[in-house]
């Protein structure tokens, strides 16, 4: 395998992406997108914050998409336990809650951005691209 191929965690992925999402047709929809960005690959999934949490911690992904509306627990959950464990990990909340005080709670927990589910799926995509291009380009 030539370095353009190898990650620094050596799994051949640039961008390891761990999903926190407990829909089907949107995680399907996440994953499809993660797929379609070179160099970017899903590091795991879970539905549950607890799920998360520790899947989270075990994996140590370069970013995370996190709903805020999970079937067990909640996203600020999830991200007061990062916080509690003091991970740099970015974490992008990805969320139909996205009134202003659902997105200041979220960055005061350590979420590196935000974005409504509905309408900014494309700007996620074009962030964890843009992270997946510098990862690329920094192994050159």
């Amino acid at each position: 395998m030539d370095t353009a191929t190898q990650s620094s965690n050596g799994t051949g992925s640039f961008l390891q992406v761990f999903v926190v999402e407990d829909s089907a047709p949107v995680r399907e929809r996440l994953l499809e997108m993660l797929a379609s960005i070179e160099g970017a690959t899903c590091a795991g999934l879970a539905d549950t914050a607890e799920e998360a949490t520790g899947k989270i911690l075990l994996a140590n992904p370069d970013a995370v998409i996190l709903d805020i509306g999970l079937s067990q627990g909640s996203g600020f959950d999830v991200l007061r336990a990062l916080q509690k464990d003091s991970t740099d990990i970015p974490v992008y909340v990805l969320s139909n809650h996205s009134t202003e005080p659902y997105r200041r709670l979220a960055m005061k927990l350590g979420a590196a951005a935000f974005f409504d589910k509905t309408t900014q799926i494309d700007e996620l995509r074009a962030l964890l691209k843009r992270d997946a291009s510098h990862r690329i380009h920094a192994a050159h």
